[in-house]
């Protein structure tokens, strides 16, 4: 009902002077979105545009904005993954309630050419020109029903609406894959320690995972041999000392989107294990023409 609200011009639909891709998907919990946010920016930038990424800022204190996000920013103020996105994409990024508004504000402050909407399917009232649906490849739309018999956030067909579906997993027809790569872990408490990820196999470990889906995490470092203690949490979790000091000298890994909450409180057995997407070449080569058809649309206009 509230779509349909947009589309017959109840509710506004906004424009900015710019194309804005909307990376989400209609189902809760981790798919593996913030990796490909950070791939898609870094991936635009080395194409000689100036990429810009918001967000609502979820599990941080804003409440309107909109805040430019640094690298050294508090997660408990802007949120976990906008922190995470800055560091690691070296892009602009800007939190606040009202995305229009914080499209607006990277665009003239920092001279964006495009924004990248983190998260932002449901919000319909940002003009979005490409749509990206990120799958979890194993959980994909679960049983097919909206909350809260289900894991979906609308139904369905919402998902046929759709320009472009990645899966992280291996694709269906019409979907593209894209795989999580960790190669390496990176001491929280100096990020100039990093060793290669493989040197912890047949080592007992502490794993904390704080996302959408901690299977995928967990599942990864045993994949590399390790085993592991599992420790999952909430996703947003708002992490205190005692949630990852255990009393024995196991070392422990945790997500970089756990990281960014932990540092704090890090010692030297405190590890972060980075993930890079690393979707196939044909969503190198879609984005292409389909941002140059929206560049050369706006142009026209």
């Amino acid at each position: 009902m509230r779509r349909w609200c947009y589309q017959i011009g109840i509710f506004r639909v906004r424009r900015v002077a710019v194309p804005v891709i909307i990376v989400g998907n209609i189902t809760v919990g981790g798919s593996g979105k913030t990796p490909l946010v950070a791939w898609l920016a870094q991936h635009l930038s080395a194409q000689g545009l100036r990429p810009g990424i918001i967000s609502r800022g979820y599990g941080g204190r804003v409440s309107k904005g909109p805040i430019q996000v640094k690298p050294g920013h508090s997660p408990r103020e802007v949120g976990d993954e906008p922190v995470l996105l800055a560091r690691r994409s070296h892009c602009p990024v800007a939190v606040g309630k009202d995305r229009h508004a914080a499209a607006r504000f990277l665009i003239s402050t920092q001279q964006c050419n495009v924004i990248i909407a983190d998260d932002g399917l449901q919000h319909y009232s940002l003009h979005r020109d490409i749509e990206i649906e990120m799958l979890d490849g194993d959980r994909r739309h679960g049983n097919g029903r909206c909350l809260p018999a289900g894991p979906l956030r609308e139904p369905r067909r919402r998902a046929k609406l759709v320009d472009i579906h990645v899966c992280n997993g291996p694709p269906r027809e019409n979907e593209i894959g894209m795989n999580l790569r960790a190669t390496e872990a990176i001491q929280l408490s100096s990020d100039i320690q990093r060793r290669p990820l493989n040197s912890f196999q047949g080592q007992t470990v502490h794993a904390i995972a704080g996302i959408g889906n901690p299977r995928h995490f967990f599942d990864m470092l045993e994949q590399q041999g390790i085993r592991i203690i599992e420790h999952p949490f909430d996703d947003h979790f708002a992490y205190r000392a005692v949630d990852i000091n255990f009393g024995d000298d196991h070392p422990v890994l945790m997500t970089e989107k756990d990281a960014v909450k932990c540092e704090k409180w890090a010692g030297p057995h405190h590890w972060y294990v980075p993930v890079e997407a690393e979707p196939d070449p044909a969503l190198i080569e879609l984005l292409r023409h389909r941002l140059q058809d929206d560049i050369n649309g706006q142009k026209a206009t």
